[in-house]
């Protein structure tokens, strides 16, 4: 088995694959703090509640944003799971051909996500990823990251207000009835909600301008479902893509 591993900068989400079939799937909070016998003993820890033998993991790959975790989280494989992970970085083969001013810049996760879209949804595609922040990135008709925008994400946008206003509460992030709110509560998730929306349909708007050919716009993270339910500018959920997309380049380094 594989065990794929997106550490993100709010979360941790780890998939456990046997071939090509995802098993099983976990997300953690992001926690730069922890030792590796932390992650070890919480690694562990959801294994056996899975009823996953550690010696079944063959290997390991990873894709992180948040650097500073990174030594902590590769000794820790190294000791428990008896493996090196492969990195997703500058030197791995992907497949997809990076067409960015400085290549290093772009995200592990958002790489992984094109190489998922590109093998199970086709090309030129959109991926609207919904996470601490949310990323669009263009994929060509021949198979090339293009690059892409990003904006911050819901959650961050929700407890900015929260945090940066006297009397505004925190809020679920649920869709509400109606645009019009009848109370701070839905006026809020009224805002958030339908806002975004419209800041998605734009930007995927103009993306599809500067694309060739029909793209398919795929989402994927968190809000991914909330977001697609309100508007038709979304194809396709996939809410396993990065995950999916380090296995395929795991297999592709073997």
């Amino acid at each position: 088995m594989i065990l794929a591993v997106d550490i993100g900068n709010t979360h941790t989400v780890l998939g456990l694959f046997r071939g090509k079939g995802l098993v099983a799937s976990w997300k953690l909070q992001t926690d730069s703090r922890r030792t590796e016998d932390e992650m070890g003993s919480c690694l562990l820890s959801l294994f056996r509640a899975g009823g996953i033998d550690k010696e079944e993991i063959q290997g390991v790959v990873v894709s992180c944003v948040v650097p500073p975790i990174m030594h902590t989280f590769e000794e820790m494989v190294h000791r428990y799971l008896g493996v090196r992970p492969l990195v997703v970085g500058p030197g791995i083969k992907t497949g997809i051909p990076v067409h960015y001013e400085n290549p290093k810049e772009v995200g592990s996760d958002r790489i992984a996500n094109a190489v998922a879209t590109v093998h199970h949804h086709g090309v030129p595609a959109i991926v609207v990823d919904f996470g601490t922040a949310t990323s669009f990135d263009a994929i060509s008709r021949d198979g090339a990251y293009l690059g892409g925008a990003i904006a911050p994400g819901i959650w961050i946008a929700t407890e900015a207000l929260f945090l940066q206003t006297a009397k505004l509460p925190r809020i679920d992030l649920a869709r509400p009835a109606r645009a019009i709110g009848k109370n701070t509560v839905s006026s809020l998730q009224a805002g958030i909600i339908f806002g975004f929306v419209g800041m998605v349909e734009e930007l995927v708007a103009r993306l599809k301008e500067e694309l060739t050919g029909s793209p398919v716009v795929v989402a994927t993270g968190s809000y991914a479902r909330l977001i697609a339910g309100e508007t038709k500018v979304i194809d396709k959920v996939d809410l396993e893509l990065t995950l999916e997309g380090l296995r395929l380049i795991y297999d592709m380094n073997r």
